[in-house]
């Protein structure tokens, strides 16, 4: 089983972190009996602002004494959460980007944008389906 994303309990008194679970929409690991169970086991519900949601490798910024649950979530799931969790301006990049599947026009302009807005090469290769080396071009 991967994980692809951390269930936590956010602390009382904790910035908010992650994403609400509820702000992500419907998971298909929500309505498994162990993230049932879990959420018993802690007495809150999936609704709650504390039940919050990070990517994988964000895990380093759950606190060290919230409860963790490790989930696996399908591509598109990983697409929601990372979205859901980035802050509002690359946000609204992201956006952009997954739009950019419709079309080829000015592509290069919204990479330079998506770059200079500090969304990574990488992740532009996920929500663009460019080439790899295409957006490495427009780095250097």
């Amino acid at each position: 089983m991967a994980t692809d994303a951390y269930l936590f309990l956010l602390p009382d008194r904790h910035p908010r972190l992650g994403a609400a679970l509820a702000a992500v929409g419907v998971l298909e690991c929500a309505e498994t009996p162990a993230v049932h169970g879990w959420l018993q086991a802690h007495g809150v519900s999936a609704s709650s602002e504390q039940v919050r949601i990070l990517p994988a490798e964000a895990e380093a910024l759950i606190p060290e004494d919230a409860e963790r649950l490790p989930v696996p979530l399908g591509e598109e799931e990983v697409l929601r959460v990372q979205q859901e969790c980035a802050p509002q301006s690359v946000t609204d990049m992201e956006s952009e980007l997954l739009e950019f599947r419709d079309t080829t026009q000015n592509w290069e302009a919204l990479v330079h944008r998506a770059l200079t807005a500090g969304v990574p090469a990488p992740r532009i290769v996920q929500l663009t389906g460019l080439d790899p080396q295409e957006i490495g071009r427009l780095t250097v």
